[in-house]
């Protein structure tokens, strides 16, 4: 369950101002994000694990490679997930190898309230009825929340500290921010100011902090980095001022050593765009664009799937 321990008022509803500038579409930010040098990743090499939920309910995988051209591979599909048109809105999903098949859990809403999800598949991405496959209900009061966002810190080394936390935006643009303590969910921070943002991605993640990625309707494009210290207030910087308005949803991935490789997802025309991001240097930041992925995005919700041991590097 939720334990509200601070409230937003104690908490302060942080204040954060993003900045803006006017400009075209996810187009011309297509093409236009080529400047500032070239990118530390290796592109050819990094791929972006992509998920979705259909309208049936079903949990697809396929791989988004950062080729040249980009290729996607196959899709696979598990059946019987969630129900038709359940799932509100969903966090990234681990997936942790088991057998011939995997494990996969992650946070998602339906029908306002918040759930822990979980399955297993065998070997042909379907069911395994050897293992529980639940939808476990953590709290209600989730029908206003824009996105929910799950970062789960597992060190290489067991002796360093892990964390687990989660991330949501009301419809009033107010973002709050949990702490999984073992017996439940405690608040950590809040902070108002993030209502022009559309898309968001985790790119970075360090024993004291959290770097997001987000694009606002004015079309800038911002890293937003929030410490982990109890009630820490993040901080911004402009990484590009305009074209980026046009996509309602980015997912990110690490790239390299300290790079990252963005999808940005156009809802209203159903595509989606491919880039090699450097690591994040505020107006410095390298931003190479990859091209349009050779995908249809006309599923409800897409994710990504990242590994159990999760580096990102990119902040």
């Amino acid at each position: 369950m939720f334990r509200k321990t601070v409230g937003l008022a104690s908490a302060g509803v942080l204040a954060l101002g993003l900045g803006a500038a006017m400009v075209p579409s996810a187009q011309a930010a297509q093409t236009a994000q080529s400047t500032a040098g070239s990118t530390t990743a290796t592109t050819a090499a990094c791929a972006l694990r992509l998920g979705s939920v259909t309208s049936t309910g079903a949990f697809t995988s396929r791989m988004v490679n950062a080729t040249a051209p980009i290729t996607v591979g196959g899709v696979r599909g598990t059946a019987g997930v969630f129900g038709a048109n359940q799932v509100q809105h969903i966090s990234t999903f681990t997936g942790t190898p088991l057998g011939s098949g995997e494990s996969r859990s992650g946070l998602t809403v339906m029908g306002g309230a918040l759930y822990s999800s979980s399955f297993v598949v065998d070997g042909q991405s379907q069911l395994d009825p050897h293992y529980p496959h639940n939808n476990l209900r953590i709290g209600g009061g989730w029908s206003n929340y824009r996105w929910i966002e799950q970062s789960i810190l597992r060190p290489a080394n067991a002796g360093d500290p892990a964390r687990t936390l989660l991330y949501g935006q009301r419809t009033d643009g107010v973002t709050q921010r949990w702490i999984s303590d073992g017996s439940g969910w405690r608040i950590t921070s809040g902070v108002g100011g993030l209502s022009t943002v559309k898309g968001i991605a985790l790119i970075g993640r360090t024993a004291t902090s959290e770097t997001f990625l987000a694009n606002t309707r004015s079309g800038a494009l911002v890293t937003v980095t929030w410490p982990t210290k109890y009630l820490a207030a993040p901080t911004s910087r402009v990484v590009r001022g305009t074209t980026w308005q046009g996509f309602e949803q980015l997912i990110a991935t690490n790239c390299g050593a300290s790079g990252t490789l963005l999808l940005g997802i156009d809802k209203e025309t159903k595509s989606g765009y491919l880039y090699a991001v450097g690591h994040a240097n505020g107006t410095g930041t390298a931003i190479k664009s990859l091209g349009k992925v050779p995908l249809t995005f006309s599923d409800p919700q897409y994710f990504r799937i990242a590994p159990k041991y999760d580096v990102l590097n990119g902040g």
